[in-house]
């Protein structure tokens, strides 16, 4: 864990319980190992899309929709939120997962390349949430700014990288360094990494 351990007890103990959707998809990645943002990050995410006011929304990387709820409930029902992942028995489980959670009507699911389906998908974005996979990272960044409206805001999962990004040994935390030194680098974004978890990188569109 990136911050003291009883440090993120503390800050977990001082959330609202979810309902039994969430908790039950919480229940279901914790006994199969499927990586979900959890609801620390899960809350953080929903308040970015309130404060943003986004209303149309794309997630890259999106496993049994633990994250694209957050997004949906947060935007309210008007919403557009793009669901995408490779695998089509995610899909399936996260499709059951909306329509329990009530948000089924204004979630867009794509099973595939999630950048393919960012291509194959006209318009701009208030939001985009990025979670693929870590080689995927730096292709995400050139991808996804260019479908930003200005002002529109990318939020990156797993920045941190179990902290191996302090000595990157691997191509994946590689991706993940080349990742962050980019996204800091650019003069159309603000950039900010939250060391919440795993680590979040959240960056605003300025130009």
């Amino acid at each position: 864990m990136i911050t003291n351990p009883d440090i993120e007890r503390y800050i977990a103990g001082l959330l609202p319980p979810r309902d039994e959707v969430l908790a039950e998809m919480e229940d279901l990645a914790a006994e199969r190992n499927i990586p979900i943002l959890g609801p620390v990050v899960g809350r953080i995410l929903a308040q970015y899309v309130m404060l943003a006011g986004a209303s149309r929304i794309f997630e890259l990387g999106s496993a049994i929709g633990y994250s694209t709820i957050w997004l949906a409930r947060a935007a309210g029902p008007d919403a557009e939120v793009h669901y995408s992942d490779g695998s089509a028995e995610n899909a399936s489980i996260a499709r059951s997962f909306f329509q329990r959670a009530g948000v089924a009507d204004r979630v867009r699911i794509h099973v595939g390349d999630a950048l393919t389906a960012l291509a194959g998908t006209a318009g701009e974005f208030d939001l985009i949430f990025n979670d693929v996979d870590k080689e995927g990272y730096p292709a995400v960044l050139e991808a996804a700014v260019a479908r930003l409206r200005p002002g529109g805001v990318l939020v990156t999962d797993n920045t941190l990288w179990h902290a191996r990004v302090l000595d990157p040994q691997d191509d994946t935390t590689r991706a993940v360094v080349d990742f962050n030194r980019k996204i800091f680098a650019r003069g159309d974004l603000w950039s900010c990494l939250v060391p919440v978890r795993d680590g979040i990188v959240v960056a605003q569109k300025v130009r």
